[in-house]
């Protein structure tokens, strides 16, 4: 298992910022902001980057950082941007479908020399689809991977939004990445894609094998989650939770396998935690429930 350099690690999730309209409500979330706020919560000193436009929401979202204990130092503020936010329906059983505008400020996403600099910090990052729609937000991304440290954990989350991606920017991302997440929806779009047949299981290795992965994770929701190296398979059944909302379980999830991953944690460890941080989350509202101490694995 991988080591970090950094005690504690020192990690970030790189690609939107938005808010989650549900009803009449509004949370603060996207993939990146939440991972970084679970491994922060989690033990990390952890990073959001993304941009945001210098409207009510830009100015709401610094504060929400700020009131969560996030640092806003990798936020880059756009003029005349939109901040960006999507607005999400929950059915009966608290799963999201989500629509998301066009020309929002993550679309393009900037990052400043001395986040760039930063980033050869890090001991993981984590980066999706989704914030890779554009054309410019997807160079920066890219630039930000190439220009991590050599040893840094790149974690690609899959992250599958309506119609935002392509066959190019999943496999350029998996050419990036060390460690693949994706769940039960998004493994069927990649056995399709990449012509994988037989069991999640064997999916999941072959995905492993092509593209020289450390990991491979798929979560299926309440029926748990498998992890797969060249080497090593682990099953959980996952945890039963009376679910608010999933909005942000997943996020949790990864973020707890990453820190699991760099503590030099094994399989089924990391399996057991990441499964019971998700399960939790979904018995919360909103993406960034703070954590207590009976659910958090202490990694650090």
């Amino acid at each position: 298992m991988i080591q970090t350099k950094n005690t504690p690690p020192v990690i970030a999730g790189i690609g939107e910022i938005l808010w989650d309209i549900v009803e009449d409500s509004e949370e603060l979330g996207g993939a990146p902001v939440n991972f970084a706020y679970h491994a922060g919560a989690l033990g990390a000193e952890a990073y959001a980057i993304s941009s945001i436009g210098d409207d009510e929401r830009g100015t709401a979202t610094l504060k929400e950082l700020a009131k969560r204990g996030m640092s806003t130092a990798h936020i880059s503020i756009l003029p005349g941007a939109v901040t960006g936010y999507v607005k999400a329906e929950v059915d009966v059983q608290g799963i999201a479908t989500y629509t998301f505008p066009d020309n929002v400020a993550w679309d393009t996403l900037s990052v400043s020399r001395e986040t760039m600099t930063f980033g050869q910090q890090l001991d993981a990052v984590c980066f999706g689809s989704l914030a890779q729609r554009a054309e410019k937000s997807r160079e920066t991304i890219l630039d930000f991977l190439q220009n991590r440290a050599p040893d840094a954990l790149k974690v690609f989350d899959v992250n599958i939004r309506q119609q935002f991606y392509t066959k190019e920017i999943i496999r350029t991302s998996l050419e990036c990445a060390d460690v693949l997440k994706l769940n039960d929806e998004e493994i069927v779009l990649l056995a399709e894609m990449e012509n994988l047949s037989g069991p999640n299981e064997e999916q999941l290795k072959a995905l492993v094998n092509r593209y020289q992965l450390n990991l491979a994770v798929l979560t299926c929701g309440d029926k748990g989650s498998i992890l797969v190296t060249a080497n090593e398979v682990s099953r959980h059944p996952g945890y039963a939770s009376q679910v608010v909302t999933t909005i942000g379980a997943g996020d949790s999830f990864t973020a707890t396998t990453v820190l699991g991953l760099l503590g030099g944690h094994s399989l089924d460890s990391i399996n057991e935690h990441a499964n019971r941080v998700a399960a939790y989350v979904c018995s919360q509202q909103g993406a960034m429930p703070p954590l207590p101490e009976n659910v958090s694995p202490g990694f650090f």
